[in-house]
């Protein structure tokens, strides 16, 4: 359509296209710290073309005739974000409501004079370009993501396997006690690394709403946490108290350990220094539970369902505890995949403990619906 058929407020709000977008990156780059690093281009985005679609809302006929759908122009917008820049989902919806407020603040200052429904198709497209916006950086953020975490695990696995072979020959033929106990250090940090890859890659599985891969079979809780226990005391010097009774139940032995080994290490990360760690096995009924302790800072109470969250750890004074943020996640969705439940509770007096709560036959609840 030609533009002498647009309206005058099209044609008035068009006038005005270059002002506005001048004065709104001016303001995002002052009022959002990642716009400022972006050159032009990047920042700019789709928003001219954007900006000309909404103009056009505001003659009746033309939208009445085209339907403009600002829909793939947002969906691109949302992609190149994730992309090309640093943003996050909170700067993104900020960026597009600051330009609401800079769009009506120069129609206003230029005495550009909308109807009540223009207002709305304008704002209501705008909220709609959020929407899409988000649904697009979340999903390409999302490719993004799984693409590094699978070439970085790919990646290490050669040398992570060459590191771990030699530490094995250097171990076997150390000359000197000192160099037999570097090499037992480099084997055990080679095991540590190999554990968090596999930590990666099954948050990646289940990050992307798969469920976990479980091999139920018949088997004794209580002799795993005591086996993970004497495994976990052979590689440190941390005391691990195990209390238990025997619990014969259907599970997935392989995550049930590496959940354990999850909840575990956290414990002895957390604990407060010279203190023990404690495994206690129970079972209630039909249900058994699964709980670690340790003694130390407690969580807050604001953190007690982020630290669940993928990538995500308590903010307390010990973030820089090293991880990736997976493996409360991963021992969440390995209860959640049992039919069951993780709990947290955590005070100063009584300390943290993260108990595992499960059907003592996992089979008849292997296909529960998880969280994502």
């Amino acid at each position: 359509m030609a533009e002498v058929d647009l309206s005058p407020a099209s044609q008035a709000m068009l006038a005005l296209r270059d002002q506005v977008i001048d004065a709104w990156r001016e303001v995002a780059r002052e009022t959002l710290c990642k716009a400022g690093e972006l050159p032009d281009p990047i920042l700019l985005n789709t928003l001219p073309t954007f900006y000309e679609h909404l103009a056009r809302l505001l003659t009746h006929e033309y939208y009445q005739a085209s339907g403009v759908d600002v829909a793939v122009i947002a969906q691109e917008h949302g992609g190149e974000r994730a992309r090309l820049s640093g943003y996050d989902t909170t700067t993104l919806i900020r960026e597009y409501q600051l330009f609401r407020q800079v769009l009506f603040k120069m129609l206003h200052l230029h005495s550009v004079v909308l109807t009540h429904d223009q207002r709305e198709a304008i704002a209501t497209s705008i909220d709609s370009a959020i929407r899409e916006s988000v649904t697009a950086f979340a999903l390409i953020q999302s490719a993004l993501r799984e693409q590094f975490i699978a070439a970085l695990t790919h990646d290490l696995r050669t040398p992570l396997s060459t590191v771990s072979v030699a530490a094995q020959v250097i171990e076997s033929k150390a000359p000197t006690d000192d160099i037999r106990r570097l090499a037992e250090r480099i084997a055990v940090n080679a095991q540590r690394i190999e554990a968090m890859t596999r930590d990666l890659l099954d948050c990646m599985v289940f990050e992307g709403g798969q469920r976990l891969p479980l091999h139920l079979e018949e088997f004794d809780l209580a002799l795993l946490a005591y086996e993970v226990a004497q495994q976990t005391m052979e590689r440190s010097a941390v005391q691990v108290q195990v209390e238990f009774e025997s619990a014969v139940g259907q599970w997935c032995r392989a995550s049930l350990q590496r959940a354990l080994e999850n909840l575990l290490g956290n414990a002895i990360k957390y604990r407060k220094p010279g203190t023990p760690v404690l495994i206690r096995v129970a079972c209630h009924g039909e249900r058994v539970q699964l709980s670690v302790h340790n003694d130390g800072e407690p969580i807050p109470a604001e953190e007690l369902e982020s630290i669940f969250q993928v990538y995500r750890r308590a903010r307390g004074g010990k973030c820089s505890k090293d991880g990736w943020g997976v493996g409360l996640p991963y021992a969440r969705r390995v209860a959640e995949s049992h039919g069951g439940s993780i709990i947290v509770t955590s005070s100063a007096a009584l300390g943290t403990t993260f108990r595992i709560d499960i059907p003592m036959d996992a089979r008849p609840f292997s296909c529960a619906p998880v969280v994502n």
